[in-house]
This record gives C-alpha cells, structure tokens and sequence, in this order.
C-alpha cells in the first residue's frame, strides 16, 4: 500500500475536533494519521480527504445524498462499502460533519473488526 500524506492543517483541524471525543485517540498506521475508538480504526487522513467508517446503509446514503463525498480509496486500493471519503476544501468545515464523526464512534464501538 503506497503511504499518503496528509495536509498538517488538515490533521489539526481534525484533531481539534475528533480528539473531545470521548474515548477516541489518533495514531498512524500505514502512513496514515488515523483515530481510534475501543482500539478500532473510525477514521483516517488522506491526502484529499477524511476516511470514515459507517453502517453501510448511512456510507451509501451519504455517497448519493452529497456532492463531497465518494468511496474510499487510500492509496488508490478499494476499500470495504462501510468506508466513505469526505473531501473538503477547507479542513475547519469538516465541524460540519461532526454528526457523521458520531455516528461512525458509535457504529465502530459495536462492530466488529475488519
């Protein structure tokens, strides 16, 4: 898997906000800045975008339903249909998707590994 880097304001701002979460933490794998809830990956920083890990139901809705989101694809490798990518120009916007952020801790603390 080829390694990405992520804009540093990006992973700030992301930090700023996913990090008062509770129970969440940030580390790499893979090359990629990523944040954890129980242990297990929710999210991750790509060089254009965020990763998020959803039910696969709300990751299909959300591809459809909004024009800065598409499938996953770190590295240019497919990924499973739970993972969407959220692209945003300016990183501070991504407050605008702390719902989505919510909803994926809370999908990652039940579901199992992958």
């Amino acid at each position: 898997m080829k390694t990405e880097t992520s804009q540093p304001g990006r992973k700030a701002q992301l930090d700023a906000l996913l990090l008062k979460l509770p129970g969440v933490s940030a580390r790499k794998i893979s090359g990629l800045d990523a944040y954890f809830v129980s242990d297990k990956m929710f999210a991750c920083v790509s060089a254009n975008g965020v990763g998020l890990r959803l039910p696969v139901a709300v990751a299909t809705e959300a591809q459809f339903s909004r024009a800065n989101v598409s499938a996953f694809q770190p590295g240019g490798l497919a990924s499973t249909r739970e993972w969407i990518q959220i692209n945003r120009e300016d990183a501070a916007d991504y407050e605008k998707d702390l719902e989505l952020f919510e909803a994926s801790v809370a999908f990652v603390k039940v579901a199992g590994s992958r």
